[in-house]
């Protein structure tokens, strides 16, 4: 049996079993450790970790596919594993650091709560923490926490790395999708976090690999967006296989309806050409830094709006089966329920807002883009 076909083998194991626990995901409003463990060993949090220490070396396409893939069987477990990316913001910690980092091996889960960011005291050698933070997806999962207490190079948030001793989890993540991110709030009270512990969100790495030219920020959007593209995959997937049922009113067939078949066939081609807009931009800026021309503003401006499109074609694609679907996706059982919910909390994250579109036509026009777009 080749190494890949081992791979895969290993993946379609972890998928299965994803799939058998999500409600026991949704009911314990977080990913369990042990489901983390299995990510783990699928490579999820060595992809990007330094390959000095390591690290697998992934190319972007590659993770995100990954994270896809996952997010077809369960969003919140895909949502939690997209932070296996979060590698890349942690290369701008100190090289000695970052050996204490991965000392036990390049498997490393993070999570963050970094805002609001909160004022630290500057203390010698480091800095007093104290304060509460938000949404700090898969903290319950995480072998190291981080948490933004101010701004550093360039204005951008500075983030203190503490081990999970030192901080408590507020179990509050009261909502309606991703219920099982557990992202819930960080409270920390005078911890000491020294200056070598400390790193600015998108700062300059201190290892020099490729994946460390890849725009930080962007990827942020890009882990994000793509756990839309799997979960509409489960949805048009799931109303192909309703649509051979027969009608409990005796109606046709729903494949047998020409309103269906052209709303399934619009979803498809809309959801397609957002996944291949998503893929050519992220493939387009990984060459450039493989041919040593780094990421260019357009590059990393086209990133985004891909990111953003296809969050929300993503969404698009699960409404349109929902609503496809008819009486049956009301009950709380219904998958296309649990879709439903979970794309559209995907659309409202900061980093896929509908500015990133006023951001990418602001630099497609010349002229300056709105603050809030990085």
């Amino acid at each position: 049996m080749t190494v890949k076909m081992q791979n895969q083998n290993q993946i379609d194991r972890v998928l299965s079993e994803i799939r058998a626990r999500r409600d026991e995901f949704e009911a314990k409003r977080h990913v369990p450790r042990d489901m983390i463990e299995q990510f783990k060993q699928l490579g999820v949090y060595r992809a990007h970790a330094p390959r000095c220490f390591g690290g697998d070396g992934s190319s972007p396409t590659e993770f995100l596919k990954l994270i896809e893939t996952i997010s077809e069987a369960d969003g919140s477990a895909g949502w939690v594993a997209s932070f296996g990316s979060a590698a890349i913001y942690l290369a701008a910690l100190p090289r000695e650091t970052l050996a204490c980092v991965y000392a036990n091996g390049p498997d490393v889960a993070f999570a963050g709560g970094l805002f609001p960011v909160q004022p630290a005291e500057k203390v010698e050698g480091g800095w007093s923490v104290n304060g509460l933070w938000k949404f700090a997806s898969g903290c319950k999962g995480a072998d190291i926490l981080g948490v933004g207490i101010g701004t550093g190079e360039g204005g951008k948030p500075l983030t203190a790395v503490l081990r999970p001793e030192d901080v408590e989890i507020v179990e509050n993540w009261e909502v309606i999708g991703m219920r099982g991110t557990g992202s819930h709030d960080l409270r920390v009270k005078d911890a000491f976090v020294s200056d070598e512990w400390t790193f600015v969100r998108g700062g300059v790495p201190s290892i020099d690999e490729p994946i460390y030219q890849y725009p930080s920020i962007a990827y942020a959007a890009q882990v994000l967006a793509v756990v839309n593209l799997g979960i509409a995959r489960a949805a048009l997937d799931e109303i192909s296989q309703m649509a051979g049922r027969s009608s409990i009113t005796g109606a046709p067939k729903m494949a047998d309806r020409a309103y269906l078949r052209v709303g399934v066939a619009k979803a498809e081609a809309s959801l397609r050409s957002a996944r291949a807009f998503f893929y050519e931009a992220t493939d387009a800026a990984w060459e450039s830094i493989l041919k040593g021309d780094g990421v260019s503003a357009e590059q990393t401006s086209m990133v985004r709006l891909a990111a953003a499109q296809a969050a929300r074609e993503g969404a698009s694609a699960v409404q349109t089966a929902y609503m496809l679907a008819g009486t049956l996706a009301i009950y709380d059982g219904h998958p296309l329920q649990r879709y439903l919910r979970d794309a559209m909390v995907v659309t409202q994250h900061a980093f896929l807002n509908e500015s990133m579109y006023d951001g990418a036509g602001s630099v497609f026009l010349g002229v300056q883009p709105f603050r809030g777009y990085i």
